[in-house]
């Protein structure tokens, strides 16, 4: 499972950068470890290894939000990607491909449940859960809501506010 040959290397390290792209959002250190670990295309300390390489290299970057550290690909990390995408061998895209396919979607949610809070003062804190984008089937639908958030607005982030602070049974 430890890799030698320098062909391995450029492979394993493509695939990481494969990962990411196929996936199209940033992941965490422990989402990729997941996907490389549950695909089993390369150990863990190896992967640490070539995440950092990556970064050297400026084919991946990395920021926080919401106390999580995420990799996003770059532009020169996605070019390399596109020119060295045939060294990456097909069965190991296909295992990544069918990967994401079924698990794309807990991934995007673990990412998107986000929150923090930062203290005003002694008495006062400010939490950030949501930025609420909601997808509806008709326009008619849209200006409902539109129009029921601005007459009851108040109203409506009372009601949020006691079901997140409402302990659970």
């Amino acid at each position: 499972m430890f890799e030698n040959s320098s062909e391995e290397l450029a492979s394993h390290k493509l695939l990481i950068l494969y990962i990411l792209d196929k996936i199209n959002m940033d992941l965490t250190n422990s989402q990729i470890t997941q996907v490389v670990l549950e695909t089993e295309m390369m150990n863990y300390f190896s992967l640490q290894q070539f995440l950092s390489q990556l970064m050297e290299s400026k084919f991946l970057t990395t920021y926080k939000e919401s106390d999580r550290e995420y990799y996003s690909l770059t532009q020169k990390g996605l070019e390399i990607l596109e020119y060295f995408l045939s060294r990456i061998p097909e069965d190991l895209t296909k295992k990544i491909d069918e990967y994401v396919a079924l698990n794309k979607q807990s991934l995007l949610s673990d990412t998107e449940v986000k929150s923090s809070f930062i203290q005003q003062n002694n008495n006062e804190f400010i939490v950030n859960l949501i930025d609420l984008n909601l997808n509806v089937s008709s326009e008619k639908q849209a200006q409902q809501i539109c129009n029921n958030w601005k007459n009851n607005a108040s109203y409506m982030y009372a009601e949020i506010i006691d079901l997140l602070i409402k302990e659970n049974h």
